[in-house]
């Protein structure tokens, strides 16, 4: 399985406004810490923020922050917001189209799958991301004070 590099940059952004603490953050920081283009991560804050995994706020004293803690932020709910495409293989996919549709375990298969991997996803929140004894080594490597 592969996720897109629309959800990864969408959990790294998660994952630095949670080391943040509240504190807000810019598109441009974050860009900067993870070295990626800050033009793709705006539209990524961009549907962060339609989402409602984050308040982006204009103007001087602007910025980013969570809109919920960290332990609220549920994984598999912000990989079902990023992901346009949950379809494993051709015939699962919306325009899918397959000539073995009929008795092809195919699909089936890889339906559980992907259902087993959102199983995992939707135990596990923000926080689990940043475990206690990381944090501040985390928070050190990308140089954000505590």
């Amino acid at each position: 399985m592969h996720i897109t590099r629309h959800t990864d940059y969408a959990l790294r952004v998660l994952m630095y406004l949670a080391l943040k603490k509240g504190e807000n953050a810019t598109v441009v920081e974050i860009a900067e810490r993870f070295e990626i283009s800050r033009h793709h991560l705006t539209k990524v804050v961009q549907r962060l923020h339609q989402k409602g995994h984050l308040l982006a706020t204009r103007g001087k004293n602007g910025g980013l922050t969570l809109l919920r803690p960290p332990q609220e932020i549920n994984l598999g709910r912000v990989f079902r917001d990023m992901e346009n495409e949950l379809g494993l293989v051709e015939c699962m996919r919306e325009d899918g189209a397959c000539a073995l549709d009929v008795g092809c375990g195919l699909k089936r298969t890889f339906g559980e799958a992907r259902d087993a991997f959102l199983e995992v996803l939707d135990a596990r929140s923000l926080a689990d991301l940043i475990p206690d004894g990381s944090a501040a080594r985390m928070r050190e490597a990308l140089a954000i004070s505590a």
